[in-house]
Formats: C-alpha cells, structure tokens, sequence
C-alpha cells in the first residue's frame, strides 16, 4: 500500500510524541503536534483534522505497514505505547522492504567496478551484510566500524539539509579548550568522516577563514535568517589535500616529513599510506625510509605517536623534537608516578617526626609550566634584577591554582585534614647570587592579627610576635606548610636541615640551643616536583649554597583553627574550589 510523505511524517510525529513519556498526549495535543510538524517540513499551514490523526492511529496499529504499534488509550482520553520501548523505528524489515533493498543492491553492484564509483563499495557491503542479517535471522557476518556513543550525530541531517538549501544556521558551540560555550552564526559547505567522527566545514561570515567543527561539541543548533555565504571557489579536496586528518592551517607551510619504520611496522605503513603523498625514499635490512609532504598537524601527531617506538621521526627537525618531548612526558607519567599506597605511614611521619617528604606529586610538565609562568611574570612586571621572592603569589599569578593545586596534592591535604584551608601562598628564590642562610629557629611568627580585606583573601597587617606576643600553641600545631620544590634540593644549594621530633611545644631560646647543638641534624634532600610538609615548631635552618644552582621553592601555609576573639587566620576557601 503506497503511503504518502505528508502520512510518513504524521506518523513520525505521532511516534515521537508517544515516546516521550514525562508527558500526556490527548487526540487534540497530537492533531497540534501534527500540524507544527507538517507546517516546518512542508510548509503547510492547513491544520491537520482529528479524524486524518485517528486514522493515522488506526493505520499505526494495524500490520499493513508492519507497525503493529501497541497504542491504548487511557482514561478514554490519554493515548500511549503500552510497550515503553516501542518504536516504529525499531520494527524489522518487512520481506517487502528486503525485496526492494535487494534490487538496489543489484543495481549498485554493477557499478562497483567502475572508477567514478569507487565510493560506492563500501555502501554496497554494507547494505548486503543488513539484508543478509535480516532474511536469515542471524548475526550480520560483517562487523563495520562504528561508535554508537559518539555525540553530535543527531546532527547530521540537519546540517546535511543546510547545505543542500544553502541556509545559515545559528550554532552554540563549545570546544574542549573553551570554559563556556558561545553562539554564531555559520554556514557549513561540507560534513566530513573522519576516524569515525563527524566534522561540518564552513565560515562565519563572509571573507572569514574557513572553519572545522566536530559535532561532538555542538550544543544545540537553530535556525537563523541570515543570508546563506555560498562557498563559491572553495573545494574540499583542495582544502584537505596537503593534511593528514582535518585540521588545516590556511597559512601554514606544507613540509617534507621523513619517518624511519621498523621491518615489522613497515608492511603496515605501505600497505595503508599515512598520506597520498607517501614515497618510498629508502628501503634498509631494519625498515623502511617514507616520506609525506604535509603540514604539520595535530593528527599527523596522533598518527605517529600511534606506533609507538616502531616510527622514528627523522625530519623536520621541530617535528622531532615535538614527538620526542610528548614521549619523554608520557615516559615520566609511568616512571615516577604518584604512590598514595603509602600515603597514610606517611603522614604518621608527619604526626611524630613533624615533616615528610613525598616524591613525584608533580609531572615534570607540570613544574616546567610553573617555572615558566613565574619566570614570564617577572618580565612582564619589569622588577628589578635583586627580586627573588613574590608574596601573595596566587593573587599575582592566579593562572597557577589549577596546576598547584592537582590532584595529587589535592588528595593529600584532604588526608591530613579535610578542614584545611589555604592561608598563606608565596614564592622565593634562593639563587647564588643572594646566598642567605637561616639559623635553627621555629616559625612563631608566621600570621598576624588585624585583619584587613583584599581580593579574594583577608589579611592581617601585625605579626604576632611583635611586642612578644606569639600565637597559642594549639593553634601553631594546627598550621602545615608545603613546600613544592621547582629544583632539585640539597645541601649544596641550602636544603633545609630539621631536627625530628622537635615540633611539639615552643622552645625558649636556651633550649633550641641545646637542642641544635646536641642533635644530629636530617638534611632535607627534595627532588624537583616532591614537596616537603612541615609543622611550624619543628626546629629548621638552612646554610649558605656551595653550587651556583638555585633553589625556586612555592610556600603555601594551611590551616584549621581559629585566633584567639574568634578571629579566623584567613577567609576559609574550599580547596576544590581554589
């Protein structure tokens, strides 16, 4: 029985309105449905009649078209599936609907030999694995690469019909590197496949660049009534001709890139070219020599690294050392990784010795970048030479929290003391040209007393210890400092020398004298990414440097409890937060 498009629809609609099951849907609220549907695809605006929606209901019901769909009504009045999961387009294949699709594939396998339809090949395959699967009954013998999770396809048509109506659309897109999404709008020329992830091609506006966007970060799409910019000259296969992937840089050099592959590798590369431009340079005992002539590009990346230690970049040279650095990252993430196995002895140290020390908290990227925006941050402030300290730090430099505050280091404050919060945040420098020294003392006067507000934190602008007032005990137990090592610390350049177990009460200074000179001193040798954690009574010095490397060291300060008044030593920030 032949059905119409304007039927098709309705039954769609009706279909979907069913399926949604937070609502209730009278005849009346489906005849409306109906209507706004055929009246967006059709433009139709003659309102659909109650009697056409129950006897697409009827129909729906009925086996005529296979559907069979468990329709009932409710209350004599509410119309729902009875089955929740019922779908007309979940019903199988009618032998109708097979015999047609065999004809089609009769049709398109005389065309498979032919060079203008090569793409055809894969679709034919794919259409006679379904019909065999669904005229036998079993399991289609071809399994097709596919991600059924992947977001961003319920785009496809949508934007399929945009460019075949040449019509803008308004799209909210977020990508990954962005904090919030943002609304434009676009006008996509081509949709593009690649690695099983759907891209759409277009510009903004006129004389723009031209624009690659994944679907998987599209937010929603809408229709706009801006006039459509045709793509006039622009042609996909010259626009993707010199990348591997998608990622194109309109002003970006094409290259000779030259990698070496291992004997076991190389088949694999020859058989399935990186590139059309793939040349054999050189055929050794151990491999193969290909060349590519390709802009350098964040898939050609993704491509190499895929082999693993079987490609070697030989050429151009930044390439090289690009894959040799991500290498080198990926290798420290295995070779020093963070154990939190031993994390809980560890603080048990910290409870009866007063410090500990905990390697590998940070990746050697991490401490590159940290090192690297303190040191652009002195550029950028112009200060003068002899500056070798920033107080305040996270306020200077907030771009650092996130990168402080992993989650390494995140893991480890909430087990010595999930109430922690951050008090004190600063940076220094012990370079060789100030080669200061600190006797044994403990730190007494490490907050102050009057309050004052600044951005973000409060402050205090009188030290206790001052007039010879110092902070209770019981609030000096309750403060933890760490201390993130950006070098490689030891004696030679001023590691910190403590005495273990000194760091239960206030010592006067006969005691610390006694104590200092009388104790066997544990020098503090802290590798770049460790961090050392600290009680403030704990008896500490550091001596002058005997080599010319410096020692760039982060003091942050925690704590819980609250001054005396019920003054809090600082505004309370969740760390999560920070």
């Amino acid at each position: 029985m032949p059905v119409n498009r304007n039927a098709l629809i309705r039954y769609r609609t009706i279909d979907n309105c069913l399926k949604n099951r937070y609502r209730r849907w009278t005849l009346e609220d489906l005849v409306e449905a109906c209507s706004d549907t055929l009246y967006e695809y059709e433009g139709i605006d003659k309102g659909v009649s109650k009697r056409t929606v129950q006897m697409d209901i009827q129909m729906m019901r009925s086996d005529k078209l296979g559907y069979n769909a468990p329709i009932v009504v409710e209350e004599k009045k509410y119309y729902r599936y009875e089955d929740p999961d019922y779908s007309i387009t979940n019903i199988p294949l009618t032998d109708q609907d097979l015999g047609k699709l065999t004809e089609v594939v009769e049709i398109l396998r005389q065309f498979k030999g032919f060079s203008h339809f090569q793409e055809l090949s894969g679709m034919v395959q794919r259409l006679e694995n379904k019909i065999y699967a669904a005229k036998t009954n079993q399991e289609p013998v071809i399994d097709f690469e596919k991600n059924d999770n992947l977001r961003g396809l319920e785009y496809i048509d949508t934007l399929y019909q945009a460019i075949i109506k040449k019509c803008a659309l308004e799209l909210c897109y977020q990508s990954f590197k962005a904090r919030a999404s943002s609304t434009f709008h676009f006008h996509p020329y081509y949709l593009k496949e690649y690695r099983n992830r759907w891209f759409v091609i277009g510009v903004k506006k006129k004389n723009t660049p031209i624009l690659t966007l994944a679907l998987d970060r599209i937010v929603s799409i809408g229709e706009c009534d801006v006039r459509y910019v045709s793509k006039d000259d622009f042609n996909l296969p010259n626009f993707l001709h010199d990348v591997v992937g998608v990622t194109v840089n309109p002003n970006g050099p094409v290259e000779k890139v030259l990698l070496q592959a291992d004997l076991e590798t190389a088949p694999y590369i020859l058989t399935k070219p990186l590139h059309h431009s793939q040349e054999v340079v050189e055929t050794l005992k151990d491999g193969v020599i290909i060349s590519l002539r390709v802009q350098l590009n964040f898939e050609l990346e993704r491509e190499i690294l895929g082999f693993g230690e079987r490609v070697k970049v030989l050429a151009p040279e930044r390439l090289k050392r690009r894959i040799k650095d991500i290498f080198a990252r990926a290798l420290d993430l295995y070779q020093y990784e963070f154990s939190n196995a031993s994390l809980q002895s560890s603080i048990g140290k910290l409870t009866h010795k007063g410090f500990m020390i905990l390697r590998h908290v940070y990746s050697k990227k991490e401490i590159t970048t940290l090192r690297g925006q303190i040191s652009s941050y002195f550029k950028i402030k112009d200060l003068p030479e002899d500056t070798h300290a920033i107080r305040n730090l996270l306020q200077e430099i907030p771009e650092l929290k996130g990168i402080i505050f992993n989650a390494n280091l995140l893991q480890i404050i909430d087990k010595i003391n999930p109430d922690l919060f951050l008090t004190k945040a600063i940076y220094f420098d012990k370079t060789p040209d100030s080669n200061w020294y600190v006797t044994w003392h403990q730190d007494l006067t490490i907050n102050v007393s009057t309050k004052i507000e600044q951005d973000g934190f409060t402050g205090w602008t009188k030290k206790f210890g001052v007039h010879g007032v110092c902070p209770p005990e019981e609030i000096l137990k309750s403060t933890f400092t760490i201390r993130i090592h950006l070098d490689d610390t030891d004696e030679t350049n001023g590691a910190l020398k403590v005495i273990p177990g000194s760091h239960n009460k206030k010592l006067s200074d006969d005691e610390i004298n006694l104590i200092s000179q009388n104790s066997i001193p544990y020098i503090c040798d802290v590798e770049a990414c460790g961090i050392q954690i600290m009680k403030p009574l704990l008896l500490h010095s550091s001596s002058k440097a005997t080599s010319q490397r410096h020692r760039r060291v982060i003091h942050l300060e925690f704590n819980t409890a609250e001054l005396p008044g019920g003054l809090q030593w600082a505004e309370k920030q969740e760390i999560n937060s920070i």
